[in-house]
């Protein structure tokens, strides 16, 4: 009998993320599992329930329907698919999170990266136009907090005109167009003008969203974007040189 119980006590800890185990893990309540058994081991989870978080309780997310998950979950997994699991390894991110209409006190964000929690939220309810190319830019600000170090937002700058100032964060400036520059000019956005930060997730998501020939005519016309792509490039070898763009 002891046995038959050590056995069913065994079982209970070592199922996979149970609500409260969840919970324990990344720090936010009202999640259920949504897939984890995936082949770069990433593991998805959405809200069942709205919830809050943050010192402040100012993190506010939603519960998507069961028609959003599903179409938007397909749309998150091809994306995050295409990094490996020693990739995912190396800049700390491990849990993703799928809720709808995430603001941070009460400003609508499209995402929220979390390196010591190894996680992060989506909104999937974000504006469909950039919706995939967001996943690869809240992506880069996982590992710029897991490798702060290798981005040096003090070298980024001086690839700018010298008279060119970002904003001092990204919340007090008025750039924040997303739609993508027709003649760059050193910035792939307008959001790219924010913050340094913000510029350098932007040209990580647009080397990895758009195609390789539309890559190398921006780096053959702008000279500022083609410094800023070679120096992604060149720090994210740094992290896994087997990572290709």
């Amino acid at each position: 009998m002891n046995l038959i119980k050590a056995i069913l006590l065994l079982i209970f800890f070592i199922t996979p993320l149970k609500a409260n185990t969840i919970y324990n893990l990344i720090k936010i309540p009202n999640l259920e599992i949504y897939e984890i058994n995936t082949q770069n081991r990433l593991k998805y989870f959405y809200a069942a329930r709205p919830f809050r978080l943050g010192t402040q309780k100012n993190i506010v997310c939603s519960n998507p329907s069961k028609k959003d998950l599903e179409i938007k979950y397909k749309i998150i997994y091809k994306n995050l698919s295409r990094y490996s699991y020693n990739y995912l390894k190396k800049i700390n991110l491990k849990y993703i999170v799928m809720c709808e209409n995430l603001s941070i006190s009460e400003l609508y964000t499209a995402g929220i990266p979390d390196n010591i929690m190894k996680t992060l939220i989506l909104d999937i309810k974000f504006n469909e136009d950039y919706f995939e190319r967001v996943i690869h830019h809240e992506v880069f600000h996982i590992i710029h907090l897991q490798h702060k170090k290798i981005f040096n937002e003090q070298e980024w700058i001086k690839f700018n005109n010298s008279k060119f100032k970002y904003a001092k964060c990204s919340t007090c400036t008025k750039n924040i167009g997303l739609d993508k520059y027709d003649k760059t000019k050193g910035f792939f956005t307008e959001y790219s003008k924010s913050t340094a930060s913000e510029d350098m997730a932007e040209v990580y998501s647009h080397m990895i969203f758009l195609k390789k020939n539309d890559i190398d005519q921006i780096r053959k016309l702008d000279p500022i974007l083609n410094n800023k792509i070679s120096y992604i490039e060149s720090k994210i070898k740094q992290i896994d040189t087997s990572f290709i763009f």
